[in-house]
């Protein structure tokens, strides 16, 4: 993960001095999402930084990125992976374009030269980026698909802020922490969920999902630029394994390019174990020896665990069969009671709002150990969304509830 923030500000109130004290305070506070390197850009009206964590061509892909072609300037700072990074540059390359290296921030920026606005409808990957356009003035922003990067902002008088966390926005001069009505009510109704380009603070949204925005002096407009279609599923039984093996594997196998340490999560659940069969399978072809996998336990957990509906018997047989089968480099991390306790409100200033308690610090935790020995971690998330595992996707309760099924307790 990497951490973009920048502002732009057409009042003219503010002098360089200033605007880089304010650009490098909203870039430090990101600093947990890139530790490895950190830049800045400054311009009239435009200021923009980034925090990276290298994953990719360390040398040619620093951030942010200034590009000049036919004798206009852009400038980008971005966060995410782009999956159809290879044929993007193979369609540039067919336009006249050139590279310097292998890394997907040059092609989403040369993209975005070469398709204008439209780059959105092109990319397959997680994203979120801001694209600074000189010749025009112009600040584009957008954020991918599901919105599984966060981009936040803040706009009132001609000015624009955007981060992606909350806690950089509050570094600026004009944006203060206060909590809304409507956010408290998400927080305790719905949280961690909330409404699609709200947060639970006036006056600080989200780019939604599958949507851009373009900020010039005096405008500013969002617009959405994809939508997911619900249709009548035709085929057979055959047909859908066949295609759900397919988009298994094409999926996975993209996300497997890094020039760092790779990992799965195990959980030894079916979706964490399919990753780690496609992960495991794609190292073995090309011979990059092991693939490392870990899995997360507690202390005493084989005393004092409870059957649930959302956990029906533990993980650790199931780690160690599909470990096993698979040939991973396994490795468990333990965690103990206490240390979830005490990493509650470090959890919920990662979040930036309360979450979802012991289950946030223990993943914060597991994640600190793993990062000693590996940068990138497929782990399966949204799995259960896709294919039904929650267990309010059959509950009858839950079904008959007459609201969406995971809030069945808005009435406490």
């Amino acid at each position: 993960m990497c951490g973009i923030v920048g502002f732009s500000n057409f009042n003219g109130n503010m002098s360089r001095e200033e605007s880089q004290k304010i650009i490098n305070d909203m870039n430090s506070k990101l600093y947990k999402r890139g530790p490895d390197e950190n830049g800045i850009y400054i311009k009239k009206h435009i200021c923009i930084g980034h925090r990276r964590l290298v994953v990719i061509d360390r040398e040619n892909g620093k951030q942010p990125m200034c590009v000049k072609y036919q004798g206009r300037n852009y400038v980008i700072t971005y966060n995410g992976q782009i999956y159809n990074c290879d044929e993007l540059r193979k369609v540039l390359l067919e336009n006249g374009f050139t590279f310097t290296g292998h890394c997907d921030t040059e092609v989403l920026l040369k993209s975005y030269i070469h398709y204008g606005h439209d780059v959105v409808k092109h990319l397959n990957g997680i994203f979120a980026f801001a694209i600074w356009d000189e010749s025009k003035e112009e600040l584009f922003l957008a954020r991918d698909h599901f919105g599984v990067k966060p981009l936040f902002y803040s706009i009132k008088n001609n000015e624009l802020v955007f981060a992606s966390e909350i806690k950089a926005l509050f570094e600026y001069p004009s944006i203060y922490p206060e909590v809304d009505d409507k956010g408290i009510c998400e927080l305790f109704g719905i949280g961690p969920a909330h409404t699609p380009g709200t947060t639970v603070f006036k006056g600080i949204y989200e780019i939604k999902p599958a949507s851009y925005a373009i900020f010039r002096k005096n405008y500013f407009k969002t617009e959405k630029y994809w939508k997911f279609k619900s249709k009548e599923h035709k085929d057979s039984f055959e047909e859908t394994c066949k295609k759900t093996e397919y988009l298994l594997d094409d999926s996975i196998t993209r996300q497997l390019v890094s020039d760092v340490p790779l990992c799965t999560f195990l959980s030894g659940g079916l979706d964490s174990s399919i990753i780690t069969m496609y992960a495991s399978n794609f190292y073995q072809k090309n011979r990059m020896g092991k693939l490392h996998s870990y899995s997360v336990d507690y202390k005493d957990n084989d005393k004092n665990f409870h059957r649930t509906d959302f956990q029906p018997n533990t993980d650790s047989d199931y780690v160690d069969f599909i470990s096993d089968a698979l040939g991973t480099e396994h490795k468990k991390i333990i965690l103990d009671t206490p240390q979830l306790s005490e990493t509650l409100k470090d959890a919920v200033i990662a979040r930036d709002m309360p979450g979802m308690a012991d289950i946030d610090s223990s993943l914060l935790l597991f994640c600190k150990e793993v990062k000693k020995e590996a940068t990138v971690a497929l782990t399966g998330e949204c799995a259960d969304e896709i294919f039904g595992g929650y267990p309010w996707f059959f509950r009858e309760d839950a079904l008959n509830s007459n609201t969406f099924p995971w809030s069945i307790n808005i009435s406490r």
